[in-house]
């Protein structure tokens, strides 16, 4: 973890005029120093719907409910420290140590210090909307005495809160949409629970030079069985909304030869699509962007469904279908599905 933005400016206190010295206009996203300073900038100015903005995660129920809470403050000055950076999923997350003094209608004063947590999305992969620098949380505690005695000398001990936020909204939505069908998931505590991948992407409509998007996908483990295990996935994309993912299957009809389940295969035909919320014995290859399937149908593993998913167009899409429907003790699938394979 490495210290930035170690200008004596830093330890400058910023005082921002009040609304009726007709202060000026600061909105600057440059750096987590010149955020904070805009935010406050803006309280002293009463623009609160500004001030709102700075925030990925709403800071109030409302953006009335935040102004009222300041209904009653009269000016804030502003200390900042050294800001700390480490880089997670082609983000940057700072954390900045911050004092702030309220002073009140009333002229009575509060000291108030902890650190706020501030994200950027790296700027060469985003598109439009462009998302800047914002804050994502703030941990503030009363205090005593003068803003620099007040300053926290560092944010755990130099290490910003790199809490994956969307990771733990994932979390959240997996619970929710798929608890009831996957208990094991939420009944163990397994250490590959959860995998996440960054994609990297660009719309078929959008020109080469054109700054990629970012999606993450997320893989839960959903339960297991004797010999096949099942996931589910959620997507998230560039502005931190989320979806559980749904995957085209064919249905299948199978034909033996004389109607014998045991005997040799004589016709596999697709007769219907499902969508399915989850995949068996799956995985995710981010160098071709595909997900693929493998459910057996016995433990040995010579009949049984695979599938090739692949992202494109900010999703994913069924290319490629087989079945083994023989159990002959080999593996000898027939494709009834290829928009994978070229010719």
């Amino acid at each position: 973890m490495k210290p930035v933005f170690t200008t004596a400016a830093l330890l400058a206190v910023f005082h921002a005029p009040a609304l009726a010295q007709d202060g000026p206009y600061l909105d600057d996203r440059s750096t987590p120093q010149a955020l904070l300073q805009s935010l406050y900038n803006a309280i002293n100015r009463k623009e609160y719907a500004r001030a709102y903005d700075y925030f990925a995660t709403p800071p109030a129920t409302s953006l009335n409910a935040y102004a009222e809470g300041y209904a009653d403050t009269d000016h804030v000055s502003l200390l900042t420290g050294t800001a700390t950076s480490e880089g997670a999923a082609g983000s940057s997350i700072y954390a900045l140590p911050v004092a702030i003094r309220a002073r009140a209608s009333d002229g009575g004063e509060r000291v108030f210090a902890g650190c706020y947590t501030l994200r950027l999305a790296n700027p060469q992969i985003q598109g439009t909307p462009y998302n800047p620098l914002h804050i994502e949380n703030a941990q503030m505690k009363p205090a005593t005495g003068e803003l620099a005695d007040a300053l926290p000398a560092s944010c755990g001990e130099g290490a910003p809160d790199t809490t994956d936020t969307v990771l733990e909204k994932a979390r959240t939505l997996f619970a929710s949409v798929h608890g009831t069908e996957c208990p094991q998931a939420l009944e163990r505590d397994r250490e590959d629970q959860v995998e996440s991948h960054t994609i990297a992407f660009n719309y078929s409509h959008e020109s080469l030079d054109t700054p990629k998007h970012e999606a993450r996908l997320f893989r839960f483990y959903c339960g297991s069985g004797a010999y096949n295990e099942t996931h589910a996935y959620i997507l998230a994309d560039e502005h931190g909304g989320l979806a559980p993912l749904q995957f085209a299957v064919p249905e299948t009809s199978v034909q033996y030869v004389d109607g014998d389940p045991e005997g040799d295969v004589e016709d596999v035909r697709i007769v219907g699509y499902t969508a399915d919320a989850t995949l068996v014995n799956s995985d995710y290859d981010p160098d071709t962007l595909t997900l693929t399937s493998y459910n057996k149908w016995r433990g040995l593993g010579d009949a049984f469904s695979s599938g090739t998913w692949i992202f494109r167009e900010g999703t994913f899409t069924l290319v490629r279908y087989d079945v083994d429907a023989s159990y002959d003790g080999e593996q000898d699938p027939i494709t009834v599905l290829d928009y994978h394979t070229g010719p």
